[in-house]
């Protein structure tokens, strides 16, 4: 053997030893040099966000933020959590071949699923939580078929959550909470025998039962499927879920019982079934004495409280209000060392409370209103320091308040309305240091108010109790004070300008008390104030006008006091939603703002108000002043039957003049008729005129309308047949209608009616004939001095009706003249004229002048006052005064029987 050989051999084995040492250094190099180069590109590809600009070539990638390396160096997790990432994931991150973990949590990364991870083949945990990720689950899901844990919670997914995910058979975890799904969730779920967390809640699917599958997932520790839309009952094979820990179904429409085998499940911890439809008895009998919170709450439940709640000594939290619960509450539940939350109001609970709640846990939340609890309130409450509400309103609850809430300075609220405390209320309670809501309304609680109060307490309110005395001075330093509630007490003095500085003030209701004195006229900060009741005490003086200048003043009641004098002119400014001033002494004028009947039950019973609005009944304001005394009852007595006496009289004079009128007109227009009898007639014109009435009517035609007209008693009847002509007649045409009925009268045929007899009538329109009277002229001159025709007075009057009407009224004879020639010069005609035109057409014919008469008064008319003629241009324009030719004619209406 050579000694080349010799050494070798003796060399081989350390030679071996580093050779095989130094190829693993030289692989990892290559690899950790090539991970860098990835990370690098992601870097640029995710958009160089600045939370890692840490990562650069001159380190090493394990050194990174958000990079963490495996034993063998190589890149195995990264953690880029919260990283203002935009852009969507690219394939890149799957180039690195270790990639186990990955989370990008907390980011902006929009776009579907990344279906480019399926090349990570190695990643187990995989979390895309509260991103923009929008869309479905894709179906081939299952190619990350090594994941462990996923979380893609608190997205935009939407449609179904597909079955395939239960191909997933390593997954311990599936988070798909709060996304938008609106269809199905799958059974197969069922099948993820290695599942432990389940979380699908704050989804909307289609309304859907919890499947009874899901019973067969014996790991599962964590089941959360609030508000996902579940309906149905809650499944029997949930109880054998052995292994969970927390269970929360609340706020869905699960309805039925509670599974008795809830309350055996030996690990369960947290159990919320809050806001469904559940009903029947809570199960009496409960084995999970590892329970920590039960919240049961707004359901309708029934039954009693079970006796075994009170074994629960890890119990935190008992909530089981708004059910249907009845009976006492368990005392074995005033034991429980852990118990920090108790509340079941609004039940129907009644008996006593546990005497010794809050001795022996640190009790912090303590709500029984709305039951029918009796006797006192615990004693212990806050016997340990840290109770942050009292809360019994509405029960049966009597005695005094306990003395330890008035040591009590952890309170937030004691809210004890509704009740029948009385006595006083401990100094402590006014003044802890942590008190927001003090409501004491409604008992028999007396003595008075505090000079001092917790200088947190916003809401105060007392009202329907027995406190008395003043508002002391003190109450400047309620300067939180938001609502002062004390309706309906015995509290009497003055009301203190201090109480005007409460600069939060909104609410102040100080009605039915008995304040006296006047109210502050120095409001010092009522900014806030919206609502202000003193009615019904015994306040006195002037309305301070400074109310009107309270900015968000909505509410405003001072009725039922002493109050006088004017309302003041400031109240304009308000913006009321409701006022009310009655019951009072108030004079004057009601403001204009609430002179309507919005405000019209605002001011009753204050008997020297007055108003410009009629419809508030009250005496108007602009009317002569009234004697200010009082009449006697037996002066106002007289007047009102001398009104009535007035009144009756009046009517009657008035009903004889009104029926002697129309007397007189029937016989001046029956005066106007002329009957012309051809036969021996027993009826008058009066029997045929009264009867051409509508009612009568039995015919018409071209030339007229026919009537039947009984003529006596015994039924006889006549046709007449009314022809009315509005052609321009002549005297010749006139003879010919009269002789033509003349002729006609006088035939006897057996197929001709018998005429019997005519009637005619003559009416005035613009022309004027040999025939025409004193009356006619009087109308001509009133057409010419107006401008009308003589039918056209108005709808229902003639031209002289018309003319003596507005005469009557008192109006000026210039308004009833013709606008287009009341020239100021030719005044003075025209008002002779239609002066003149009136006379002429009095109603009584003594009265009028003759046509001599007439003439003269024209022609005394027709001179200037120097008596001078006028010229010709003049006379164009009055033509009345000079050579006016203007002529009238008859229009013939004419009747025959």
């Amino acid at each position: 053997m050579s000694e080349l050989t010799i050494l070798f051999l003796r060399t081989s084995p350390l030679l071996c030893v580093l050779v095989l040492l130094s190829l693993p250094f030289k692989v990892i190099s290559q690899d950790a040099k090539t991970e860098k180069t990835i990370l690098l590109n992601l870097q640029k590809q995710l958009g160089n966000p600045s939370s890692i600009q840490s990562w650069n070539s001159s380190s090493s990638p394990c050194n990174w933020t958000g990079v963490t390396c495996g034993d063998d160096g190589s890149v195995s997790e990264l953690h880029l959590g919260d990283k203002n990432i935009t852009k969507t994931i690219p394939a890149t991150v799957c180039d690195l071949k270790n990639l186990t973990f990955l989370d990008m949590n907390f980011n902006y990364i929009p776009r579907g699923f990344p279906k480019v991870l399926y090349n990570c083949t190695k990643l187990q945990y995989l979390d895309l939580s509260q991103n923009f990720f929008v869309g479905p689950i894709p179906d081939d899901i299952d190619k990350l078929s090594g994941l462990r844990y996923i979380n893609l919670g608190g997205n935009n997914f939407t449609g179904n959550i597909p079955p395939q995910i239960a191909n997933l058979t390593g997954l311990q975890t599936l988070f798909l909470f709060q996304n938008q799904f609106n269809g199905t969730f799958p059974k197969e779920i069922g099948k993820l025998s290695n599942l432990e967390e389940l979380e699908l809640a704050y989804n909307e699917f289609v309304p859907s039962s919890i499947p009874v599958e899901f019973g067969q997932l014996k790991k599962l520790r964590y089941l959360w499927m609030k508000q996902a839309n579940l309906i149905g009952e809650i499944p029997e094979s949930l109880t054998n879920l052995s292994s969970l820990e927390h269970l929360d179904l609340a706020i869905n429409d699960l309805e039925g019982k509670i599974p008795d085998g809830l309350f055996s499940l030996k690990n369960l911890t947290y159990l919320y079934l809050f806001q469904n439809k559940l009903s029947g008895e809570i199960p009496q009998r409960v084995e999970t004495l590892n329970l920590v919170e039960i919240d049961l709450a707004m359901n309708q439940l029934n039954g009693s409280i079970p006796e075994d709640f009170g074994e629960l000594k890890k119990l935190q939290l008992l909530s089981l209000f708004d059910n249907h619960l009845s009976g006492e509450v368990p005392p074995s539940i005033g034991l429980l060392p852990a118990l920090t939350t108790f509340k079941v109001f609004s039940n129907n609970l009644s008996g006593a409370l546990p005497p010794k709640m809050g001795l022996y846990s640190k009790l912090e939340e303590f709500d029984v209103s709305i039951n029918q609890f009796s006797g006192q309130l615990p004693e212990n409450l806050c016997a340990e320091g840290v109770l942050e509400g009292a809360v019994a309103f509405e029960n049966n609850l009597s005695g005094r308040v306990p003395q330890s809430l008035g040591n009590c300075n952890s309170l937030h609220t004691i809210q004890l309305y509704s009740n029948s405390f009385s006595g006083e209320v401990p100094a402590g309670v006014w003044t802890a240091s942590n008190m927001i809501y003090l409501m004491l309304s409604d008992n028999s609680f007396s003595g008075g108010l505090p000079s001092k109060l917790s200088w947190n307490l916003s809401k105060l309110e007392l009202s329907n109790n027995r406190f008395s005395g003043p508002i002391p001075p003190g109450i400047s330093s309620w300067v939180n004070v938001v609502d002062f509630k004390a309706s309906n007490n015995l509290l009497s003095g003055e009301i203190p300008v201090e109480i005007t500085s409460l600069p939060h003030l909104s609410n102040l209701l100080l009605d039915g008390n008995q304040f006296s004195g006047q109210l502050p006229s120095n409001i010092i900060s009522w900014k806030s104030l919206t609502s202000l009741n003193l009615s019904r005490n015994a306040l006195s003086g002037q309305i301070p006008k400074e109310i009107g200048s309270l900015p968000d003043l909505l509410y405003l009641d001072l009725s039922q006091n002493h109050f006088s004098g004017e309302i003041p002119l400031e109240f304009d400014q308000l913006k009321l939603t409701f006022l009310n001033l009655s019951s009072n002494h108030l004079s004057g004028k009601i403001p204009d703002q609430f002179d309507n009947l919005a405000y019209d039950n605002s001011f009753l019973n204050n008997s020297n108000l007055c108003a410009v609005n009629p419809l508030l009944n009250f005496p108007n304001c602009h009317a002569k002043l009234r004697d200010s005394k009082k009449m006697p009852s037996k002066t106002l007595a007289l007047i009102l039957v001398l009104t009535v006496t007035i009144f009756l009289v009046t009517m009657i004079v008035t009903f004889f003049m009104v029926r002697d009128y129309q007397r007189k007109k029937a016989k001046r227009d029956l005066a106007a008729w002329k009957l012309t009898s051809f036969q021996r007639l027993d009826f008058t014109e009066a029997n045929i005129l009264a009867s051409l009435t509508e009612k009568n009517l039995i015919g018409s035609g071209g030339s007229g309308k026919v009537y039947r007209v009984a003529i006596n008693r015994a039924g006889d009847c006549v046709a007449v047949k009314r022809i009315l002509n509005n052609e321009k007649m002549d005297h010749n045409l006139e003879k010919e209608f009269l002789a033509e009925v003349q002729i006609l009268g006088t035939i006897r045929h057996a197929n001709i009616v018998k005429l019997l007899c005519c009637i005619s009538k003559y009416a005035y329109t613009t022309r004027v004939n040999e025939k025409i009277d004193v009356y006619s002229f009087g109308v001509v001159l009133l057409e010419l001095a107006t401008g009308r025709e003589p039918n056209s007075g108005d709808e229902h009057t003639s031209l002289a009706e018309w003319a003596w009407h507005q005469f009557g009224q008192g109006k000026p004879v210039v308004d009833c003249l013709d606008q287009e020639i009341t020239e100021p010069c030719f005044l003075q005609e025209m008002t002779t004229v239609f002066n003149l035109g009136l006379i002429c057409t009095h109603s009584m014919p003594s009265t009028r002048p003759s046509m001599k008469d007439v003439l003269e008064i024209l022609r005394r008319g027709s001179a200037d006052s120097n008596g001078e003629k006028k010229t010709g241009a003049e006379l164009d324009a009055v033509p009345l005064l000079g050579t006016a030719t203007s002529l009238s004619a008859t229009t013939q209406h004419e009747t025959a029987i």
